[in-house]
This record gives structure tokens, sequence and C-alpha cells, in this order.
């Protein structure tokens, strides 16, 4: 008993795995079946479909008809409009509409889209396409129709257009120099080009056309990114922003654009300075602040007051090399303090301008006197230009040309050393004279020079450690300082001096 109860639990459960392996098998082939089954449907259908559509992926004249039927595209032409995108004068934007069924759009005929249709491989129509076809003549419109519609929109009304305007740099303005203003485009359509961009957008059927993108705008000539207009922009701005102070002594002369605005000349796109109006500046200086060849009051050591009005000692500026170098630096835009070019200085900016230290030479009296710093360091007799042979020294004031060492002075009928030489006023210098005994008195009147200072050797010696180059030498005359007449004495007791000994200089070597 026992073993027969055995043998049937074994075979109860040998039927049970037998079933369960069956419903296994019925499960794992439903799992494989069905999917197989409903991706056959969908091919089939799609099958179907792709009969009277296109594939996925096709293109015909640009429009893309993937999915489309010819009936569609039929319906899609009878509901066509473009939108027309057009600029306004303020830079946004209108759209204006043109229907298709107002330009008679249709197609002629559509026996190349069936073509296409039915020479497509429909048993593909899972895979997408990259089927690009032309087609020549199919669609239709009235072309007298489409550019009266162009023509009627808004951007060719008179009254909607604003001309395009160049970038152009405005005018000076004080403070802030030259304006570079940036050109308006403006909404000037050109004709041609926006019939022609139209045209081609209806033929493919796009939704919109936006004319600014497609450039159908007529375009300012310059622009502000011009290289021409920058550049002569940068330069105006260079003109005008630089700040060039002038240091006379205690006065400034400021000059801004304020000023060099009004010497620029500009001619069309190009800009530059006019040398003629910035050398008449450079000369409104010079005639302010020039001291030389004017007059001057000088207060001798004998307490009166002479006026200087000859001699060419004072500041001498130089108005070409000046103006050449003002126009380098506004070209440049620099700024900065400026000392002008001279051709020649004086001692001091203030009045006067020769300053505390020079040397005063009073021709009437037969006298001078040295100053150094405002102190009179030493005095001395002199005998000066011959009177009588028209020799006379000349009054006015000079400064030292140059002073010099063992020097020979040359004449006509001379040739004489010297040990201190020092010129002022062309060949008329003071030097050193060994050959006279006597300085001073009235010896200048029949015995004098002809127009040097001949001075007592110690006191040439002295004077020519102090002096340099461009000290001030002032010679005048003064009423009232004559020297005493020397006593007569008698003819047959008068000195000789050999002419030989009377040297002055009539050429420099």
């Amino acid at each position: 008993m026992k073993l027969q109860f055995r043998h049937r639990e074994k075979s109860e459960q040998e039927n049970a795995n037998t079933e369960k392996n069956r419903k296994l098998l019925i499960v794992s082939a439903l799992i494989v079946i069905v999917p197989l089954f409903c991706l056959l449907a969908v091919y089939i259908a799609g099958l179907g479909r792709y009969q009277s559509c296109f594939l996925n992926g096709t293109v015909i004249d640009m429009v893309d008809v993937s999915d489309m039927s010819i009936s569609d595209l039929e319906g899609r032409i009878g509901q066509y409009s473009l939108r027309v995108i057009e600029r306004q004068a303020d830079g946004t934007t209108l759209e204006e509409e043109i229907p298709g069924s107002e330009i008679g759009l249709s197609y002629a005929s559509i026996d190349q889209l069936q073509t296409i249709l039915q020479e497509q491989n429909s048993f593909l129509w899972f895979v997408k396409q990259d089927a690009v076809y032309e087609t020549k003549d199919m669609l239709y419109y009235e072309e007298a129709a489409l550019e009266e519609k162009i023509g009627g929109l808004s951007g060719f009304q008179k009254e909607f257009i604003q001309e395009p305007t160049d970038a152009y740099i405005g005018d000076y303005a004080s403070g802030s120099g030259f304006e570079l203003v940036a050109e308006n485009p403006g909404n000037r359509l050109n004709r041609e080009k926006t019939i022609e961009v139209i045209k081609a957008a209806v033929e493919s059927l796009e939704e919109q056309v936006d004319l600014g993108e497609a450039g159908c705008y007529e375009e300012p000539r310059v622009t502000a990114e011009d290289t021409g207009l920058q550049e002569t922009y940068a330069k105006l701005q260079n003109y005008v922003t630089a700040v060039i102070t002038y240091t006379f002594g205690t006065e400034r002369e400021v000059l801004n654009g304020d000023t060099v605005s009004g010497w620029i000349i500009r001619k069309g796109d190009q800009a530059a300075l006019d040398p003629e109006l910035v050398k008449e500046y450079v000369n409104s200086l010079r005639k302010k602040h020039d001291t030389v060849f004017h007059k001057r009051k000088f207060l001798t050591s004998y307490g009166e007051e002479v006026t200087i009005d000859l001699g060419d000692y004072g500041w001498w500026m130089d108005v070409g090399q000046e103006t050449e170098e003002l126009m380098e630096l506004l070209e440049r835009g620099e700024s900065g303090e400026r000392v002008p070019v001279y051709r020649q200085t004086a001692a001091s900016y203030d009045s006067p301008d020769y300053g505390d230290s020079y040397v005063e030479i009073n021709l009437t009296a037969q006298h001078l006197f040295l100053y150094q710093n405002g102190e009179c360091v030493l005095e001395s007799d002199f005998v000066s230009g011959n009177a009588s042979r028209g020799n006379d020294t000349p009054a006015g004031i000079y400064g030292i040309t140059y002073k010099e060492r063992n020097a020979t002075l040359n004449g006509e009928n001379y040739s004489t050393p010297v040990s201190y030489w020092m010129p002022f006023n062309n060949n008329v210098g003071m030097h050193d004279a060994t050959w006279r005994s006597e300085f001073g008195g009235n010896i200048y009147l029949t015995s004098g020079s002809h127009g040097c200072i001949n001075l007592p050797y110690s006191i040439a010696q002295e004077i020519y450690e102090y002096v340099e180059k461009d000290t001030p030498v002032i010679c005048y005359h003064l009423p009232g300082t004559e020297p005493e007449p020397l006593p007569e004495i008698p003819l047959e007791q008068e000195p000789e001096i050999p002419l030989e000994l009377e040297p002055e200089i009539e050429e420099m070597q």
C-alpha cells in the first residue's frame, strides 16, 4: 500500500510539471507572435498609407512634403498665404499677408506629383528618405497680380518710407568733442530685390518672409564701422581732447578744444588742421609774451629812469618751429604743460625780463655797473666808441653772445690780441685794453674805440668771471651824468696814441 501511494503521488507531480511547461510555452509563443503580428499590422497599414502619401524626408521644390498626399498639397495651396515682415521707420516691424487665392496660386498640373508618388519605394516607408525633387512649371500664379500685391505693401507707400542716412561726424560740442552719429538704416525697399525675394518665397510655399533678413532694404553707404570715418573721428577727437598749457612765468595760456575746433578743415570724410590758423594762434602768444624789440623802462643806478627802445635782448619765440611742433602734439592728441620753442630767451618771464643780474653801461658817464642777484658787485670807468669819428657805441639792451679767452681782434689795418673778449652786439663787445692808461672822462669824444667798451685789465677779468652767454647788457645815455671835463693840455703835450693801439672788431673770428 505504501509503495502504491508513492507511485500515485509521483505521477501527479509529473502531470503538474507537464501542464506548467505547456503554459510557459504558450506564453512565450504569445510574447513573440503578438508583437510580430502588431508590427506586421503597422507595416501593412503604412504600406497602404504611403501608396497615396509621400514618404518621410521627401522634398519637392524646396517644400517638405513628408506624409502629405497630393490632395493635402492641393488643399494647402488653396489655403496658402505668405506673411511678409516689413521694417517700420522706428525699427519695429509689421506683418502683411499675400493670400495665394488673390494671386491665382494653384498647381498647373499634378502629373509630376503623381509620378514622384508612384516612383517612391513604399515598401521602405518606415525609413526616412533623403529624396529631393525639382519640378518644372508645376506651380502657377498670376505674376501681374503678385507684383500688384507687392506694390501695395506698406513698404512702398510714400508716407511710410524713411530714407537711409549715412553715419557722420557731428559738430563740435564744448566739453564732449565731436559726436560720431550712427547711420539710420531707414526702410526704403529695393523694388527689384523685394519682388525677387517674394516670388521665390511663393514658389517655395514659404509661410513667411522677412524682408530685412532677406536684404531687401536700401542700405546706408557709410556706417559707423567705416574705417575711413573711424580714422577721421579719432583724428578729430585727438585735436579737441588735447589740453596744452603754455607757461610764461606766472602767466598761463590754456589751449583746448574750444579754440582748436576752429582750426579744423573738414572736407568730406577728411579732416586736417589749418596751419595758417595754428600759426596765427602762436603769433598771438608771441605778440603777448615776447619782449624782444619792446621798449622798456630801466631804473638806473643813478636813481633816474630811462627808456630803452633799442637792442635785441628778450624773449623771442620761434613761430615757425612752434607752429610745427604744436600741430604734431595735436595730431597725437597729447596734453600737458609746454614751453614754446624760442629763438632767444631772457632771464625772466616777469617784468623786467632782464632779471636782476646784468651789466649796466652809462655811455654818457662812461661808467658801468655789474649786478648779481640785485646787488652791485663791481663798477668801473671805461672808454666807448669814438664820437668824433661816428663810432658811437649803440645804446640798447643786448645779451652776451659768447665769451672767449685770448681772442684776437682784427680790423682793417690791425690785429690785436685781448685776454677777455665778451661781445654783445654783433662786433661790439667788452674787452680789456692794456694799451690804455686812462679810462672814463671824455676820452671817448676824441680818442674812443670803434664801438667796443674798453676796460681796465683787472675789471675785464672780473666781469668775465661773472657773465655768461645771454647775460643782459644795458647801454643807455643819461643827460646830467656827463663826466667832468679834463683840464686842457697844451697841444704839444697831448699824448699821441698810435692808431694800431685802438683795435676794434670789424669782423669776428
